[in-house]
């Protein structure tokens, strides 16, 4: 008996050890992406040189995380952190960046990427009060909803993977070569499908489609939140309903993360749809690469405006 209980162990402890080289964690760079588009992202250009670590994922609030030491201990020991920058992480991502200690991988340093710094941001308000809810001074965040913006920030990914692993390089470089031209092509085939989608005016429940609009040429009518970050409330949405009835929309779109419960009420009522769109990589089961994303958005679109 205790001869089986000696063997028992000595095999799961040669497991373990084997399954630990065999492991994301003995590759080149340690990758913290704050959120999933971002790990995704890290995915596609660094391969098996790169192990990643998801901070968040996409039935989270991404302004909203708690900065907990499991977090802080991934990051100590990150070799690049992805976030995306324009203040989305400000109530957590500064805390972790103290108190995980690693010079490595702090603003201003190679291995710290905020994606928002390298792309056009949209909304940037002329002042900044209270009142007006969580609004962000340096402009709206969520760039992920333009796939465009991924071109451009896996430029800089590639780069900054060059910079802290030169020794592979060359891979980085085969594989950012390989994903720009399926993502170009991507890119077209996504345009021609949304032809129809432009002009379409559209109710969102928080201002967090400004790209993802913008791209597919469409038009945000008013917001489902009373300002940004204040959960709908029952006079607002009556109020938007009446609005309704003189400027008609095609369809209330909400991310997955987000409570389903006032836009379905207010579509309900407008007999217009309520659209749930994955925001990220896994919002939806269909979006789970980066290429999902977009298919899978592009497509809910689609069949609501085709239903109005």
């Amino acid at each position: 008996m205790k001869h089986h209980l000696r063997m028992t162990i000595y095999a799961l402890l040669t497991g373990a050890i084997m399954a630990g080289f065999s492991s994301p964690a003995w590759a080149s760079i340690r990758v913290f992406a704050c959120e999933p588009e971002w790990a995704a992202l890290a995915t596609e250009i660094g391969g098996d040189n790169v192990s990643i670590y998801t901070a968040t994922h996409a039935l989270q609030d991404p302004h909203h995380i708690q900065a907990r030491p499991s977090l802080i201990a991934r990051m100590r020991r990150a070799n690049l952190v992805i976030a995306t920058g324009a203040q989305l992480e400000i109530g957590w991502l500064p805390v972790l960046l103290r108190q995980s200690a690693n010079p490595k991988i702090q603003p201003g340093k190679v291995g710290y990427l905020a994606a928002a710094n390298y792309v056009q941001k949209l909304n940037i308000p002329n002042r900044v009060d209270r009142v007006m809810g969580d609004i962000h001074p340096s402009g709206n965040p969520h760039i992920q909803t333009d796939p465009r913006n991924i071109a451009i920030v896996a430029a800089v990914l590639l780069q900054r993977l060059q910079q802290i692993d030169p020794a592979h390089a060359d891979a980085y470089q085969a594989r950012y070569q390989d994903f720009t031209g399926r993502w170009n092509a991507a890119l077209q085939r996504w345009q021609q499908q949304a032809m129809p989608l432009r002009g379409e005016r559209v109710l969102v429940y928080h201002k967090g489609w400004a790209y993802l609009l913008r791209w597919l040429g469409m038009v945000e009518s008013d917001a489902l939140e009373p300002v940004p970050g204040v959960p709908p409330t029952t006079s607002h949405l009556s109020s938007l309903l009446s609005k309704l009835k003189q400027q008609p929309v095609a369809m209330i779109i909400y991310a997955a993360y987000q409570n389903s419960r006032a836009a379905e009420w207010l579509a309900g009522r407008a007999d217009i749809k309520a659209v749930k769109l994955p925001f990220t990589v896994g919002g939806t089961d269909a979006a789970s690469d980066l290429f999902g994303l977009y298919d899978d958005t592009i497509h809910r679109l689609l069949i609501a405006a085709q239903a109005k």
